[in-house]
C-alpha cells in the first residue's frame, strides 16, 4: 500500500484553521471569580464529605478485619457443634434440640 499525499483542499483547510479560530479572551475578573468559586466548592465538599482518618500502616485493612472476625465466628460455631455432637453421642439430653414453642393460649 503506497502512501499518498493528502488532497490540496485538506492541506489548505489545516493551514487556515488557526487563522479561523479566534484567540481566547480571558477576563481576569471572571477567571478570579471562577478560582474563588472552585476553592469554595472544594472547601464545602471537604466539610460535607470528610476524609476518614488514616489507617496506620501496621493496622489490618477493613477487609482483613472482617475476614478475621468471620474466621473467629466460624471457629466458635464449629467448636459449639463439636461439643454438641460429643454430648449427643455420650447420651446427654440437656443439650438436645430445643422443643418448638407453644403458641400463646395453647395448652400442652
Amino acid at each position: 500500500m503506497e502512501h499518498r499525499p493528502p488532497p490540496d483542499g485538506y492541506r489548505r483547510a489545516v493551514e487556515t484553521h488557526p487563522q479561523a479560530v479566534p484567540t481566547p479572551r480571558v477576563d481576569p475578573g471572571i477567571a478570579a471569580a471562577v478560582e474563588r468559586q472552585t476553592a469554595e466548592m472544594r472547601d464545602l465538599s471537604r466539610r460535607a464529605f470528610p476524609e476518614p482518618d488514616a489507617v496506620p500502616d501496621d493496622a489490618p485493612a477493613p477487609n482483613e478485619q472482617t475476614r478475621a472476625q468471620r474466621r473467629r465466628q466460624a471457629a466458635a460455631t464449629e467448636a459449639a457443634a463439636l461439643r454438641r455432637a460429643r454430648a449427643e453421642r455420650a447420651g446427654a439430653t440437656a443439650l438436645s434440640a430445643p422443643q418448638p414453642r407453644q403458641a400463646a393460649g395453647e395448652v400442652a
